[in-house]
């Protein structure tokens, strides 16, 4: 019971990123465009595919469980802070879109908690 509750979980938790990087897989130019609006260095080709490793990466290990769980929660939080400081600055902006911003970034951080709990979580599942 315990681990198919952590399985979807997980799944939940990480249903965002499996979506994202199936996107960007299927719509590789795209990927690519996303890349360069964000952070625009070259190769994009080689940065989209370093995000899409990120996201299936950390998603699948933080769904194994166990010490791999640990590693999933590191690559999708640190994946998941920069996206963030890079896509929603909301100290730079004013108005409706700084008050959008905010409320996204910190939206992004209850992620990045919601993967530790998951990452430590797995690890207590599998044991150490």
């Amino acid at each position: 019971m315990a681990r198919g509750f952590y399985t979807l979980a997980v799944l939940l938790l990480t249903s965002a990123f499996w979506l994202s990087a199936l996107y960007k897989i299927l719509d590789f130019q795209g990927a690519m465009q996303e890349v360069r609006g964000l952070i625009g260095l070259e190769p994009a080709s080689v940065f989209a595919m370093l995000v899409i490793a990120a996201q299936l990466s950390g998603s699948g290990l933080l769904l194994w469980g166990g010490r791999a769980s640990v590693v999933g929660a590191i690559i999708l939080s640190g994946f998941t802070v920069a996206a963030t400081l890079l896509a929603h600055p909301w100290w730079i902006k004013d108005g409706i879109d700084r008050v959008r911003d905010f409320n996204v970034f910190f939206e992004h951080l209850g992620l990045v908690g919601g993967f530790m709990l998951a990452g430590v979580a797995g690890l207590q599942l599998r044991g150490r």
